[in-house]
């Protein structure tokens, strides 16, 4: 019985382990998009003055080009720049797409901006 609940618990333990490793939204960018839509959408919207359907687009442009910047962490320094500047100037071409004009593409830039230093100084988004 002992060995039973021993290992019930490594199960759990384990299982739960699993769980916890999984990013929000389970890595689906389908899920994830509407996890973006429903926390940062609004405040995307509030500090870049764009309208509802031009918050859409912008965060499934961002969360497209989120794919190409996995990985970056193992770039040197320089490397890491000259593949940010690449995506967000591919990102820079879309929103003009939109179209968004240049002082709104701005905006969101340095909206992404200031959520990027907020992670990074630990205060989530």
């Amino acid at each position: 019985m002992k060995k039973v609940l021993a290992l019930l618990a490594i199960i759990l333990v384990a299982s739960f382990n699993t769980i916890m490793a999984q990013p929000p939204g389970g890595g689906d960018p389908a899920q994830m998009l509407e996890m973006m839509k429903q926390r940062v959408k609004p405040q995307l919207i509030e500090k870049t003055k764009i309208t509802d359907a031009q918050a859409d687009k912008v965060l499934e442009i961002q969360i497209a080009s989120q794919g190409s910047m996995r990985g970056m962490r193992d770039l040197s320094e320089d490397e890491r720049a000259a593949k940010m500047k690449e995506v967000r100037d591919a990102n820079n071409k879309k929103f003009k797409d939109i179209p968004l004009t240049d002082d709104q593409i701005k905006a969101v830039n340095d909206f992404y901006d200031e959520m990027r230093k907020n992670r990074q100084r630990g205060g989530g988004n």
